[in-house]
């Protein structure tokens, strides 16, 4: 069950919080950011070409958009970068002391994005849906590290992170009348001693895969909530996952750098490759 695979250095990089690796399927490109250094980054595996993007604000995540250009969970709310460049805000809501972390897009296209306070209060932050033309509707109120969110690959299951919890959620979909997600239930817990969930990402086969904060590891889960495979890693906080590549069999993992000080291994804070891990999901774009 626990393994050891080859990793490859896809960006050697010093993140103090790499985080939300995505494929962009579109460019053929990694997007995935720095969120302390309120930085968005690019990586083309096939050319090597790799871009920097500032953000005015601590970023948690950044999703492309259908039109081009990206959709990013900001420290005040939701903003979008055109083609061109151009910021525009979708959804301002500054609220002291919290910041944006993780976001995903629904297979119907909208953004679901989490919030969580810097000192990471119990319940001071959300998890909310984001539509196209910005509606926004807050789903739940009072979680406390929004974290992992991700679909089974017929999308008729969400799965979701509050990090403290130590659990992987799952919820029901329906799409019948536009998407009801309601049935919280757990789908597999992380024991004491083995580090703390984070990012996840669903494979081709409807796995879960999720990085373990302080954990040194990425767990693959069955659909049944089993586990069936640990990747150990050389370093002590990988925060997230996502397949990518032309035939999405490559598995991308960030990593952060914060808060180990001297004791940061080499690799802590790179953007890391496993070639043919497994089969991944073609992630689609935000509509906006």
């Amino acid at each position: 069950m626990s393994t050891r695979p080859s990793l490859e250095i896809a960006v050697r990089a010093s993140a103090a919080l790499g985080e939300g690796p995505t494929w962009d399927a579109a460019a053929r490109r990694l997007i995935w950011v720095d969120i302390l250094s309120s930085r968005v980054h690019t990586y083309d595996p096939a050319t090597g070409r790799r871009t920097t993007l500032a953000t005015e604000q601590h970023v948690g995540a950044a999703k492309p958009r259908a039109g081009g250009g990206l959709v990013v969970n900001l420290r005040d709310g939701i903003g979008t970068y055109g083609a061109d460049g151009g910021f525009d805000w979708l959804l301002r809501e500054a609220v002291p002391g919290r910041r944006g972390n993780d976001a995903a897009v629904a297979p119907d296209g909208a953004l679901w994005a989490g919030t969580m306070r810097y000192d990471e209060r119990t319940g001071g932050g959300t998890l909310s849906r984001i539509g196209a033309d910005g509606a926004h509707a807050e789903f739940l109120p009072e979680v406390t590290v929004s974290n992992g969110i991700g679909w089974s690959p017929d999308g008729r299951l969400m799965y979701y992170i509050d990090t403290p919890t130590r659990r992987i959620d799952v919820f029901d979909v329906d799409d019948a009348d536009g998407p009801v997600v309601a049935g919280r239930r757990p789908f597999a817990e992380v024991e004491k001693g083995a580090g703390f969930p984070d990012g996840l990402c669903v494979d081709a086969d409807g796995a879960v895969w999720v990085a373990l904060w302080d954990g040194a590891a990425i767990r693959r889960y069955a659909p049944d909530g089993t586990l069936d495979r640990v990747v150990e890693l050389p370093f002590p906080r990988p925060t997230a996952c996502a397949f990518g590549g032309a035939d999405l069999t490559d598995l991308y993992l960030t990593s952060a750098r914060a808060g180990l000080g001297a004791f940061a291994p080499p690799l802590a804070g790179s953007l890391l490759v496993i070639a043919g891990a497994g089969q991944g999901l073609a992630q689609p774009a935000f509509a906006g």
